[in-house]
């Protein structure tokens, strides 16, 4: 039997895996960028939020009425033979060795940025760089939010030069690709490299 991309749910023998994490704060774009990228139903694990959450959790964005309380889970595959797994974290800090337990085995991450809320991504940069993982920041470009120049959120973020930064609109899935193909880059040619 052939395999065709249009096959979502069975991969040819030989795909090779690649595990990814999707970090970030509450509210800042991870469960629509894991349904946006993914080719397959993602698995999502959303539950309303009440009022007794308000008291551990700063859930500081007035549309959102759910919230993330495991993972997401979707794939993509590439070229037919690398399937990307990607791991949606939730965003509150209490998930912190929840989310240290779901980075074993990732070869990167992706933290989503809301410039709306900068300050709230540095436990999840902090996550990834405790966990020597090479990761991507990626700034979803939420309507009507302030845009900031590349050097002003690299300042905010304490991010180094060589560490990539892409703009993207987690709804749209070629936007949505930018930050995986930056995150696979960096991953295969990492900074200071001479590959």
């Amino acid at each position: 039997m052939a395999y065709s991309a249009s096959d979502r749910h069975h991969l040819p023998p030989g795909t090779r895996s690649v595990k990814i994490v999707v970090l970030g704060a509450f509210g800042v774009g991870k469960t629509t960028y894991v349904g946006t990228v993914s080719e397959m139903r993602p698995l999502r694990t959303e539950e309303r939020l009440t009022r007794a959450g308000q008291v551990v959790d700063d859930v500081r964005v007035d549309t959102k009425t759910t919230t993330t309380v495991a993972i997401d889970f979707g794939r993509r595959t590439f070229g037919g033979d690398i399937a990307v797994y990607l791991f949606g974290a939730p965003g509150q800090p209490r998930f912190a060795d929840m989310i240290r337990s779901l980075m074993h085995g990732a070869l990167g991450g992706l933290v989503l940025v809301d410039t709306r809320n900068v300050d709230r991504s540095y436990e999840s940069i902090g996550l990834l760089e405790e966990a020597d993982l090479p990761y991507v920041v990626a700034v979803n470009t939420f309507p009507g939010a302030p845009v900031y120049p590349e050097e002003a959120l690299r300042e905010a973020l304490a991010l180094p030069d060589d560490r990539p930064l892409v703009f993207l609109d987690a709804r749209t899935l070629q936007s949505a690709k930018r930050a995986l193909i930056a995150l696979v880059t960096d991953i295969l040619h990492p900074a200071g490299s001479t590959a």
